[in-house]
């Protein structure tokens, strides 16, 4: 499983609409995300660049971006960005396979 921050803005009539009618968004972001074999772990209003911001778990790549397209379909956002996160342990291991592999790269001279 792979876990992905989700930072977004909705487009103007989507808050319009939110100031109109208020709800909760993270019922409809865990239900979205199930469809498509993820699970929202964390949603949150934001203040700053983005409106709101989701940490998401799904099974893979693929389906990430299954959803995003979706999301991205329905004409609600104005912005949608999406972030793979790696836990510690894969930081740490990744960090021990650049400090160990010979790639023979020389980087740019002038």
């Amino acid at each position: 499983m792979a876990f992905f921050l989700i930072q977004f803005t909705y487009d103007d009539d989507a808050i319009g609409n939110l100031v109109k009618n208020p709800q909760d968004r993270s019922v409809q972001a865990q239900a979205v995300a199930e469809s498509f074999g993820g699970k929202m772990h964390q949603f949150f209003f934001a203040f700053g660049d983005y409106d709101g911001v989701g940490i998401a778990e799904f099974p893979d790549t693929e389906s990430m971006a299954a959803c995003s397209l979706y999301l991205g379909s329905t004409g609600a956002f104005d912005t949608m960005k999406t972030t793979l996160l790696i836990d510690p342990a894969e930081g740490l291991a990744a960090m021990k396979r650049a400090n160990s592999t010979q790639t023979g790269y020389k980087p740019p001279t002038g």
